[in-house]
């Protein structure tokens, strides 16, 4: 069934023009946001001396580097052309799979202490004002502070070497997921918390029986999806000699092997990509394992 509207009626016509109204209103809101939208990235840009001309006039030379690192393969050749492109492969792999190792044992440590700081940081655990203020001051130091920069400091303390890495990252990691895993807490069920105190429970058993069971899942996927990021920042922390792959590539760039860089950042590349996939499928099966799915 349709109903006919007339448009003449007063009514309808007092409607139409409220709406008319509102939505020229919010398009004038739209544009006024867009145009200080605009004023600020071009007040920022010039604050960052940013140079569009200076830009323009050298964008082609990233193209060519790029094209400069491609090996020549040819089909007459290929085997010994790709022989000849990835020659030092025994080494890269051994650096990568210890690139791999530094990201995964400063996940691991990192991921402890978040996990020891998180229910200290959450805010609706009852604990008192001064130490919440405390653990989170300290975390946003740790995720604050750039990992190469942590690196450089351990590393004039420790020696070139994986440790400065390892510790880097840990450090880095444990400010970043005690972040996300007092979110977590926050955001749980209260009902077994009230319940578990209403018995004469400690916070310590609060913490095991009441909270734990709730979040584990999600702290392993953001455990996960650090070790993710950590592989790619591992890549680099061989920039200031703390250990992995990025001793070798760093080399390769100062010294023009253009060939070798291409071959370090696909070995990277491909680490990665697997590394990505393998996590994620594991982070889907936790949280379908939640959701009793």
């Amino acid at each position: 069934m349709t109903f006919a509207i007339d448009c003449n009626d007063p009514a309808v016509a007092a409607h139409a023009e409220t709406y008319r109204q509102a939505a020229t209103v919010k398009r004038r809101q739209t544009l006024i946001g867009i145009l200080v939208f605009l004023v600020c990235v071009l007040l920022a840009a010039r604050g960052s001396e940013v140079d569009l001309v200076k830009f323009a006039e050298n964008i082609n030379r990233f193209p060519k580097y790029i094209y400069e690192t491609l090996p020549t393969l040819r089909l007459s050749s290929l085997g010994s052309d790709f022989a000849e492109w990835y020659w030092g492969w025994k080494g890269w792999l051994k650096l990568l799979w210890q690139t791999v190792l530094i990201a995964y044992v400063g996940t691991v440590l990192g991921a402890v202490g978040a996990f020891l700081l998180c229910f200290a940081a959450a805010a609706n655990l009852g604990r008192a004002a001064w130490l919440r203020f405390t653990v989170r001051r300290f975390l946003e130091f740790c995720r604050t502070v750039p990992e190469i920069v942590f690196a450089l400091i351990f590393v004039i303390a420790f020696g070139l070497g994986p440790l400065p890495g390892v510790l880097a990252i840990a450090i880095h990691t444990m400010g970043a997921l005690g972040k996300l895993f007092s979110e977590v807490v926050e955001n749980i069920d209260l009902k077994p918390v009230d319940g578990i105190t209403a018995t004469g429970g400690s916070w310590w058993q609060v913490v095991r029986f009441a909270v734990v069971p709730q979040v584990l899942s999600n702290f392993a996927s953001y455990a996960l999806l650090r070790f993710e990021i950590n592989v790619r920042g591992a890549s680099i922390m061989g920039f200031v000699g703390a250990g992995g792959i990025g001793q070798d590539l760093i080399e390769a760039i100062r010294k023009f092997y253009f060939t070798d860089v291409s071959a370090i950042l696909l070995l990277i590349i491909v680490a990665v990509m697997l590394i990505d996939y393998g996590t994620e499928r594991l982070r889907h099966a936790l949280l379908s394992l939640e959701h009793g799915r």
